[in-house]
């Protein structure tokens, strides 16, 4: 994967901090300039398990109408260490010069679709500018999350001095491909109340988990059960656009799953676990035996205490049919939030260009300031006050009032009174563990699954990953810690079911987030709890800046807006085993 949570030898290293709007750039040139400024990081880990087919050249092509060939440039257009985006005519393409080989694959991230061409290429593997996704450059395999496919990759050769790119038309098209899955090759009834794997969630987790098993080579029966409605789908995206519908946050579709035989079960809800019979008991009275079980049910809102809880049109987002009728109530009416996480805060952004009045509740005296410090948090609720949002930080609510029934007034502590239509709750959250109570797992004081790296609990054949755990971080000591984000889920849903097969490995990746409001988007890389200073380069007022997170001397995250690829390059130099320096980024 694309870093190392194994710490090497310390080496101090400088980070490049130029903006890039004063980087040149000419016919598509990678920003990142003649070559890798990371030219000693290792190789990514052995994530990547494509076929044998993956890196061999390709087969005589017997459809030849089906493949474009062109002449993108002249062999000394491209020194080592550069990218280019090319045209084919029927497509785009990445062209790639790496120790003086060249290689060509897609060049979109397939996970967001950003452009590839303006990441990071480090020794073997491109890393994504938005979100951190690392692609093989010889195979198009993905190395880190997040994102479930692959590249395609295209046949390069050099004739008289041209470089020339033979590739699939389709493949040019999509832009994406999945790793080969093999399928089951039991009999299954399924009635049968017996699987060899069960996953209990459908989110980031435990989807990575079902296919990296079929891409491992499992053959044996599969199920995957879930409380939600649908299949997995993009729960980041409910926050930041409120109208969409399930079916387009999806990230597989039902005929996807029965094609690679993982059994999807909808609105099942998990009560109880027996590890003595290794079973695993539903809601409505299913009782299902296992030989492994991996558990994934992400969070659930944090309780909080205030008088009027029943009251109508109050919200924690959690599905499509929530932010749905959140966008329906709060159109051209007044809107709540209460919380500033960043759920609560996208939602916030999401309701300004509809609701009649957006006003946000918060216990610190600017919102993230926990997460991103104090001068970027007051920097980001000056974007949001700007459009409108209106805020009564260091404060907490004191009681829903309704109006038969339907919510007309959210009373503060402070004893101010906001008219209020519709409110969301977006306070954080705890870990979804509730039914593991006499379970047997050993879960801690404030709810989370004690797992080891290799995400196995403390009962044989169990194991888990996502929101509801804490895992070994080495670069913290393995002291043992929470990372709720999107792109950890992936990883560990195939740290598990790697570690299912026999095959663990150490999880090798850097913490990557981001935010999405107004437009702009802040991205995240590290684990900046405890940091004890923020340097912060660039604009804040302008919201074009990055910020590096520093405890002990040493940069432990960093934090931008507009200010890419900062960010995947600093992942990239942590996720090799180097050492930032306070003194660097000073």
């Amino acid at each position: 994967m694309g870093g190392c949570f194994s710490k090497p030898k310390p080496v101090d290293v400088k980070v490049e901090l130029s903006l890039l709007d004063k980087e040149k750039e000419v016919d598509g040139l990678s920003p990142n300039g003649k070559a890798s400024p990371f030219a000693d990081c290792r190789l990514n880990g052995a994530l990547g398990h494509g076929s044998d087919d993956d890196s061999t050249p390709l087969p005589p092509y017997h459809k030849p109408r089906d493949y474009v060939e062109a002449s993108v440039c002249h062999v000394k257009d491209l020194e080592n260490g550069q990218m280019r985006e090319v045209d084919l005519g029927s497509g785009r393409a990445l062209l790639i010069k790496e120790h003086g080989e060249f290689s060509a694959m897609g060049h979109k991230c397939p996970h967001y679709g950003a452009p590839l061409v303006k990441g990071v290429l480090s020794k073997g593997h491109v890393r994504c500018p938005w979100h951190g996704a690392c692609f093989n450059i010889a195979t198009g395999d993905l190395e880190d999350f997040p994102g479930l496919d692959s590249l395609p990759i295209f046949q390069v050769r050099v004739e008289k001095d041209k470089v020339i790119i033979r590739a699939n038309k389709q493949a040019l098209q999509s832009q994406k491909r999945s790793k080969p899955m093999s399928r089951c090759s039991a009999v299954i009834n399924s009635s049968t109340g017996f699987s060899h794997v069960i996953i209990i969630g459908s989110g980031p987790a435990a989807l990575v988990c079902a296919e990296t098993l079929r891409q491992e080579g499992f053959t044996d029966r599969i199920v995957m059960c879930t409380m939600d409605r649908h299949p997995p789908y993009d729960r980041t995206k409910l926050s930041k656009s409120l109208d969409i519908t399930a079916e387009q946050l999806r990230l597989r579709s039902m005929e996807f799953l029965q094609d690679h035989d993982i059994e999807l079960l909808t609105e099942k809800e998990a009560v109880a676990i027996d590890v003595k019979t290794r079973s695993v008991t539903f809601e409505d009275g299913l009782r299902m035996e296992y030989r492994k079980l991996f558990i994934a049910t992400g969070s659930k809102p944090r309780p909080m205490s205030f008088k009027g809880k029943d009251v109508r049109n109050v919200f924690h987002l959690r599905t499509p049919e929530d932010a749905n009728s959140i966008a329906r109530l709060a159109n051209i009416k007044n809107a709540v939030i209460v919380g500033t996480s960043f759920v609560g805060m996208e939602v916030a952004a999401a309701l300004t260009d509809k609701a009649h009045s957006v006003s946000v509740i918060g216990i610190e005296s600017v919102p993230f300031k926990k997460a991103l410090g104090e001068k970027v948090g007051k920097a980001i609720m000056k974007l949001f006050e700007a459009n409108g949002v209106k805020f009564y930080m260091m404060n907490e609510v004191s009681e829903m009032i309704g109006h038969h029934g339907q919510l007309k007034e959210v009373v503060l502590k402070s004893g101010k009174v906001l008219r209020a239509d519709v409110c969301v709750i977006g306070a954080g959250s705890v870990p979804a563990t509730g039914f593991l109570k006499q379970s047997g797992l050993h879960v801690d004081s404030k709810g989370f699954i004690t797992v080891n790296k290799t995400m196995q609990t403390n009962v044989d054949g169990v194991f888990a990953g996502g929101d509801v755990v804490v895992f070994p971080f080495p670069p913290r000591n393995n002291k043992k810690v929470n990372i709720p984000h999107w792109q950890m889920a992936h990883v560990h849903g195939r740290a598990a079911a790697l570690s299912m097969m026999g095959r663990a490995s150490e999880m090798k990746t850097v913490p990557y987030f981001w935010s999405a409001m107004f437009g702009k988007t802040i991205r995240y890389a590290g684990y900046g709890d405890g940091f004890d200073d923020v340097v912060i380069q660039g604009d804040l007022d302008e919201l074009r800046f990055v910020a590096f997170y520093t405890r002990s001397e040493e940069v432990v995250a960093v934090a931008s807006m507009n200010y890419d690829p900062i960010v995947s390059r600093v992942a990239e130099v942590l996720g090799s085993g180097k050492t930032i320096k306070k003194r660097d980024v000073e």
